[in-house]
């Protein structure tokens, strides 16, 4: 067992994967056993990265699933840039980008905002395409001084979680992905959504859908996750409703628990960046009467494992 190994006393600690960088994993309030999360120092993200900084940003990254870089100072063609040495653009399909940079959106909620809070459901990122992203990048620039942690559940750890009866009854379905509840013209951020700082645009393609397999083996690590969220998953296929329901409601109370939970804290010029192929997150609010606001660019990633 090598230094930086799962399960070795460095894996479980701070350790700095040659390249000049430490990587802590997450530890302290809101932590489960089985969570996820590591903080990375020691590089800039301004500046052009050695091709051995991103190959350890991406170990590090794989293995932790979301990693937090403190104390950025990133313009947004450093953001740019930075998403891109992790792959190709992905898509935004019901947010409006920043003048002048068409893969940047702004998660934005201004001080006396009183819309509903954005993104508190678990979801992952875009499920709902038939190519969903493979990472999200997110970046300070306004953070209120109470409130607004993300919350990230390790998905991996809810499939491992199951029981062997569960896990084999889940193993030939698939959910039933779509972007209605939030994006459609009835949705949460449909015609009726008022007062809303952020630039969402709904559209009637929201109420199309998509199959992906409920138990999804991560393209790059090869471990099995569980692909499921309330945010976006409405049905399993070939399922009577009632059925897949109710299945789907137990597995929503699953893979929140405590346990696969970790409790972000923002801080003023932060850069998170997470997989969406083995999390799921929830935003939380308790900063009403500050602004918040960050950028966003999703990074594009192939829809099915082999």
């Amino acid at each position: 067992m090598t230094a930086n190994e799962p399960g070795s006393e460095a894996a479980r600690g701070a350790y700095a994967p040659m390249v000049g960088m430490t990587v802590t994993p997450a530890s302290g309030d809101g932590v489960g056993s089985q969570a996820c999360g590591a903080a990375v120092r020691g590089v800039r993200l301004d500046q052009p990265l050695a091709a051995a900084q991103i190959a350890a940003i991406r170990a590090a990254w794989l293995r932790h699933q979301v990693l937090a870089f403190p104390d950025q100072a990133m313009t947004l063609d450093d953001l740019e840039l930075f998403a891109q040495t992790l792959g190709p653009f992905g898509v935004d399909p019901y947010f409006r980008s920043v003048p002048g940079h068409p893969h940047v959106a702004q998660i934005r909620r201004d001080a006396h905002e009183t819309s509903t809070l954005f993104a508190e459901s678990w979801h992952s990122d875009w499920s709902f395409l038939a190519e969903p992203p493979a990472c999200t990048v997110l970046y300070g620039n306004v953070i209120p001084p109470v409130g607004g942690d993300t919350l990230f559940a390790n998905q991996y750890a809810a499939w491992d979680g199951l029981s062997a009866s569960m896990q084999r009854r889940l193993m030939p379905l698939r959910g039933v992905h779509s972007a209605r509840r939030g994006y459609s013209r009835q949705g949460a951020y449909g015609e009726n959504d008022k007062g809303r700082s952020m630039a969402i645009r709904y559209d009637d393609s929201a109420l199309a859908t998509e199959l992906h397999p409920i138990a999804r083996v991560h393209p790059e690590t090869g471990r099995t996750a569980l692909f499921v969220s309330p945010g976006y998953t409405i049905g399993i296929d070939g399922m009577p409703d009632d059925e897949a329901t109710a299945l789907l409601a137990e597995l929503f109370r699953h893979q929140a628990q405590d346990a696969y939970v970790y409790r972000h804290r923002w801080s003023e010029g932060m850069l998170v960046m997470w997989d969406n192929r083995s999390i799921v997150h929830a935003a939380t609010g308790g900063y009403q009467g500050y602004d918040r606001l960050l950028h966003r660019i999703t990074v594009g990633g192939p829809a099915r494992s082999a």
